[in-house]
């Protein structure tokens, strides 16, 4: 069993959102937390937010870009001079454009592949010698159940999440002579910013999709992934419909792709 208490966690995407409930979840277990994330100054806000929430244990912040490997490794270098060598890591840092394939941007696709899957990759590799010189450590990556069944309208984002998915798979053999824990969230549909960007260019059927699911809170999330983190679990889920999906996806799919089927001809009839 994994213990937050003292531990250094550090998430990547941490300044709103999941990651950001997470951190104040983690900061209230008396973890010592760390976030990056691109935007200095919401990170500010953030930090002097949860501090003023918990005076015990001060969340730092660096800011840096999880697709630029090298400012990432820099970022990193100094929170772990700051707050020790990291225990947990949470690649979190991610991102959605939905639309169908033949008219989203083509460069959508190699940068939702950069943010969401090298970015994951980047920020495993800039933890993970001192976890293995150390013997001890957990890497949590961050994907969706888009990572689990291809949905309507979600082209260029959920092949990134099959690939975190199958990162997490790798790493958790490659890990092992290490002793060091894997694991990997599934989190559904959840009441984010990102998410309300989405909808933005989401198109009609995949609105129905989604609207035929319900949306689950940021704190739900992050309660799910600090209860994986504690039992060391490799499959991370939110609710219900994602636990059945990642130990039955094989036998759901067939459903779970009649069902946006039927999603889908309803959107085309009402575009008549």
């Amino acid at each position: 069993m994994t213990r937050l208490a003292d531990a250094h966690i550090l998430i990547t995407g941490g300044s709103q959102g999941i990651g950001l409930a997470l951190a104040r979840q983690c900061q209230s277990r008396g973890a010592r937390v760390s976030l990056i994330a691109r935007d200095s100054s919401r990170l500010i806000k953030v930090a002097a937010q949860l501090n003023a929430e918990n005076s015990e244990k001060s969340v730092i912040t660096q800011s840096a870009d999880v697709t630029d490997s090298a400012a990432l490794a820099r970022a990193v270098k100094q929170l772990v001079d700051q707050n020790g060598p990291v225990d947990v890591l949470v690649a979190n840092a991610g991102a959605a454009q939905p639309g169908h394939i033949e008219s989203l941007p083509i460069d959508s696709f190699s940068e939702q592949m950069q943010l969401n899957y090298l970015g994951t990759i980047y920020a495993v590799r800039a933890v993970l010698p001192s976890m293995i010189s150390r013997k001890q450590g957990h890497l949590m990556l961050v994907s969706s159940d888009a990572g689990l069944v291809g949905v309507y309208g979600y082209s260029a984002y959920s092949p990134t999440k099959f690939a975190v998915k199958g990162l997490a798979e790798t790493l958790r053999s490659e890990m092992r002579p290490h002793s060091i824990k894997v694991s990997c969230v599934f989190p559904p549909d959840t009441d984010t910013p990102g998410l309300a960007a989405e909808a933005l260019t989401k198109p009609a059927a995949t609105a129905l999709i989604s609207g035929a699911i319900r949306v689950r809170s940021a704190d739900e999330v992050a309660r799910a992934m600090v209860k994986g983190i504690e039992r060391n679990r490799l499959w991370v889920t939110a609710d219900l419909g994602g636990a059945a999906l990642v130990r039955l996806s094989g036998l759901l799919g067939p459903y779970v792709r009649w069902s946006m089927d039927r999603h889908v001809r309803k959107a085309e009839r009402e575009a008549r």
